[in-house]
């Protein structure tokens, strides 16, 4: 291994450059920023070397590597500047794995290449008004009509929606049967008639979320990801990269503590004991997350993604708003004074850490039902056709 770590330091150094120390970290799950240019020229400074995509096969842009490998990969990456891949991360860290899982070769030939250089990105057409926490009852419906699908609704939260040019699209093809078998998955093109979206603004400022109207939208039957049918085993693939990635990388990876540390020196608060202790706490909380994001991913880029991943998100959540909260308090009324500071819009993006990507209670239920053992929430809809499921008015 030390040949292979010796190449991958080198090719790192001849395409990237070197992180500064004490420099500012990056913007957090795209937080005040909307910057593509950054990624898509990292991901190209990386592209024929595998690099940014370690696990995937190199016909498709990575290079096969091991469980070992992918960690020497990420310890060296360390060293040099990488910038917020946030409008990359559901290519790169959901769908690219959900393809390789359930695509055809020929997909994935089409597709993942052009993932791994940023030259397209994706985002995930899920939830809906009337589907958010209880996706398998989504209601946006899919007709067949020869070798094409007519689709018709709407999705809601579609982050990077604006900006993506696909989308992993989740529809119900038949209502007859219960309401996670008659769901089917597909790659969408968002430039595609009848696609709309509008953003969605958030408190912080930001408009990276946006609702989608899909209108007699046709998409070919070559874009059908898995069977017909097969729709709720790729969004649970699909999920359960997807609860390590929304927080690891905005975590464990970016809030820099030393910084935190020295904005207490600066304030003169360096000695309050109930500052020093939040700070101890918060050090050891990032280095725990860290190895357990690390964990978490290793498993699930190795095929067997797993709860793991919801007991990773709910303590990244956790240390998200704590890490904020002691940054507004530090600064005080300051904090306030400017609209586009880094620590505000961080504090303002804190809580929609515990909705998105699957809220806290979702994930509480997860480790609840698959890690501790507890019995399983009543779900007296599981066998119910989904047609014959009580839904709202707005909803039929």
């Amino acid at each position: 291994m030390a040949d292979f770590r010796a190449t991958v330091r080198e090719t790192l150094a001849a395409r990237l450059q070197p992180r500064l120390r004490g420099a500012a970290p990056t913007s957090v799950l795209g937080a005040g920023s909307d910057d593509l240019a950054a990624g898509r020229a990292y991901l190209g400074a990386l592209a024929g070397t595998g690099l940014a995509v370690p696990m995937w096969p190199q016909e498709y842009g990575g290079m096969g590597a091991s469980a070992e490998e992918l960690g020497i990969v990420r310890a060296e990456l360390g060293a040099f500047a990488v910038p917020d891949l946030y409008p990359y991360l559901v290519g790169l860290e959901l769908v690219g794995p959900t393809l390789l899982a359930h695509a055809t070769p020929e997909q994935c030939a089409r597709w993942l290449p052009q993932v791994a250089t940023g030259e397209e990105i994706w985002c995930q057409l899920f939830s809906e008004p009337g589907a958010g926490s209880d996706l398998a009852g989504l209601a946006a419906r899919a007709t067949r009509d020869g070798d094409e699908w007519v689709v018709h609704g709407q999705k809601v939260w579609t982050s990077r929606g604006a900006y993506a040019q696909w989308g992993l699209l989740l529809v119900r093809h038949d209502p007859t049967v219960p309401k996670h078998r008659g769901i089917t998955a597909f790659g969408l093109s968002m430039h595609a008639p009848g696609v709309d979206v509008r953003p969605l603004r958030q408190m912080n400022g930001d408009a990276h979320f946006t609702e989608v109207f899909l209108d007699d939208v046709r998409v070919p039957d070559t874009d059908r990801i898995g069977g017909v049918g097969d729709g709720w085993r790729v969004a649970l693939t699909c999920l359960s990269y997807e609860r390590g990635a929304s927080t690891a990388g905005g975590t464990s990876g970016l809030l820099d503590v030393a910084r935190l540390i020295e904005l207490a020196r600066a304030r003169g608060r360096l000695r309050d004991p109930r500052v020093r202790d939040e700070l101890a706490r918060l050090v050891i909380e990032t280095r725990v997350m860290g190895y357990t994001a690390r964990r978490a991913r290793d498993t699930a880029q190795a095929g067997r993604p797993g709860p793991e991943g919801s007991g990773m998100k709910l303590r990244g959540s956790r240390l998200f708003r704590d890490y904020t909260a002691l940054a507004t308090r530090l600064l005080g009324a300051d904090a306030t004074l400017d609209p586009h500071g880094e620590y505000q819009t961080l504090f303002l993006t804190a809580p929609s850490l515990s909705i998105r990507g699957g809220t806290d209670e979702i994930q509480r239920n997860i480790v609840g039902e698959r890690v501790l053992g507890l019995p399983e929430e009543p779900r007296v809809d599981r066998e119910l056709p989904f047609d014959q499921l009580p839904r709202a008015s707005s909803e039929r």
